[in-house]
């Protein structure tokens, strides 16, 4: 369970809410140029863009969940179970696993175009990292500011969506949500009028009457309805701080609280944490479940040149601004 969305002020932002019932001892992540990627079925990266993002290291390397690399390109990867479908090798395509798929894009590719004609070479392998550590069954949403995609591992191949709503959740697949979303064409952050009928008189009782029908359940589908509602309607003003705040309660909106949504096996799925990414800055800010004041890391302030990861582990004790103690 996970939301990722876009947000385009006079930067552009990109972000996610991680929504697990565990940790995958996650760490914000800076991988500067140099650093070698060794491709399981395709030739290694020596030099390639940097990225931060947020990620598992499991033997040196970093499984990155989401990520931005320096030219504002950002991708995040959400589950897809029972739909992901990885294929065998194909000797005429670039085979790609899906724990490379991050970092292969972000480390050759600038902008969504030149990812649209990347993917068109790429087979996604079904390929694990180790036996210890099998494949998770994801999806991905792709966007820099001015393109946002959505790329789907199914039977044929990789099919590639369209974002035009900047909004991903999970299951069902995306032309589902992109149909979906004609349920709600009447909803409307106005003041409502009176559309029941002329022949009585109706008056709102309270402002927001104009979003009923909204849904505020925890479901994949209500949760892309209501982000994308909240995203598409958001105002802030156009400044950094303003901006971080507009994407957190976005994401807030969405967000799973402990108890409220448990698992098959009885396990409380929770957002263990939400990021927000200035792709054009380099700058990672993220909170998590245990504390809820912003912690943020410049990618610009490490050395990019470098060839050893940068890692920071996540700040998980609330953290409180005490005025009289």
């Amino acid at each position: 369970m996970c939301t990722s969305l876009t947000y385009k002020k006079t930067d552009f932002y990109f972000g996610r809410n991680m929504d697990i019932d565990y940790s995958f001892n996650e760490r914000v992540v800076v991988t500067p140029r140099n650093f070698p990627f060794k491709l399981k079925r395709y030739e290694s990266m020596k030099s390639h863009y940097a990225m931060i993002g947020m990620a598992t290291v499991i033997e040196g390397y970093p499984l990155y969940a989401d990520a931005t690399n320096e030219k504002g390109l950002s991708i995040a990867g959400l589950n897809f179970p029972g739909n992901a479908v990885y294929l065998q090798e194909k000797e005429e395509k670039i085979n790609i696993t899906p724990f490379e798929f991050i970092p292969f894009l972000l480390g050759t590719c600038t902008t969504v175009e030149e990812v649209k004609a990347v993917l068109k070479k790429v087979n996604m392998v079904n390929v694990p990292f180790n036996e210890q550590v099998p494949l998770a069954p994801q999806h991905w949403m792709i966007a820099d500011q001015n393109q946002c995609i959505v790329v789907e591992p199914m039977e044929e191949g990789l099919r590639i969506h369209d974002n035009p709503y900047g909004v991903l959740t999970n299951n069902p697949p995306f032309e589902f949500h992109k149909m979906n979303m004609a349920n709600y064409m009447n909803l409307t952050a106005e003041y409502p009028e009176n559309r029941f009928s002329s022949k009585v008189k109706l008056e709102p009782y309270g402002v927001g009457m104009g979003g009923l029908g909204l849904p505020g359940d925890v479901s994949p589908t209500s949760r892309f309805v209501r982000a994308a509602f909240h995203k598409m309607n958001a105002v802030s003003e156009d400044n950094e701080n303003a901006n971080l705040s507009q994407f957190f309660h976005i994401l807030d909106s969405v967000a799973m609280v402990r108890g409220s949504a448990l698992t098959q096996e009885g396990a409380n799925d929770i957002t263990s944490y939400a990021c927000c990414m200035n792709a054009e800055k380099g700058m990672y800010y993220y909170k998590t479940y245990e504390n809820n004041q912003l912690t943020a890391v410049n990618m610009h302030n490490e050395d990019l040149d470098s060839d050893e990861l940068v890692t920071f582990e996540l700040i998980q004790t609330q953290q409180i601004n005490y005025l009289n103690n």
